[in-house]
């Protein structure tokens, strides 16, 4: 057999296997319970909007905080806050971040946070759920749902903190929260595409 793969391949192989192995992430059912705090390094709300009918133009927000109870057995139970703020505003241009943070748009010298508060989440999977909450933007509190998806958990190598991680992903019309600046040539439509890790509180 050491013919047909060397031992510097089976090796190769034999450490893929291993660290493959170690990084499976567990079923969400088996996360553990508790309390989390939001890390904001590495929490990320990206936006998309349709751009004068040509590109999904996207920006992100970020060093956003909040908390997640965190009920694996009943996620019903489970309750998330975040705030935003949206003065972090980045695009791939920066005269549009300054732009945005005007009175035109998000008018962040008055408003500076968006907040999420959750009202209920219904499981639609083993490792999926529909997080239906309230959402502040812009002075403006609307109902917003999101649908989330764990992604993985363990403890984090860097910092030996237990963390959890999720993908949301949800819409808005910013026009029902005040911000229509050139709406339809900026289209109303805005979806919503966050990466969400948490570490359990010590």
């Amino acid at each position: 057999m050491s013919t047909l793969f060397p031992r510097p391949l089976l090796t190769i192989v034999g450490l893929t296997f291993v660290l493959s192995t170690a990084q499976a992430a567990p079923a969400f059912s088996a996360v553990e319970q508790g309390n989390y705090a939001v890390d904001p390094n590495h929490t990320q709300i990206v936006f998309s909007v349709l751009h004068l009918g040509f590109t999904n133009y996207s920006g992100f927000f970020s060093n956003a905080s909040g908390t997640l109870a965190l009920d694996p057995v009943q996620p019903e139970a489970s309750r998330l806050s975040i705030s935003i703020p949206v003065g972090s505003i980045l695009t791939p241009s920066t005269k549009l971040n300054d732009e945005l943070k005007t009175a035109e748009w998000f008018d962040v010298a008055h408003y500076p946070k968006a907040e999420f508060v959750s009202s209920k989440i219904t499981p639609t999977g083993t490792d999926t759920a529909d997080i239906a909450g309230q959402f502040t933007l812009h002075g403006v509190t609307q109902p917003l749902i999101l649908h989330a998806r764990f992604i993985g958990a363990g403890q984090n190598p860097m910092n030996k903190t237990y963390t959890v991680g999720f993908q949301a992903t949800g819409e808005l019309k910013r026009s029902a929260y005040g911000i229509k600046t050139y709406v339809p040539m900026v289209a109303d439509k805005v979806m919503l595409s966050i990466a969400g890790a948490f570490e359990k509180a010590k």
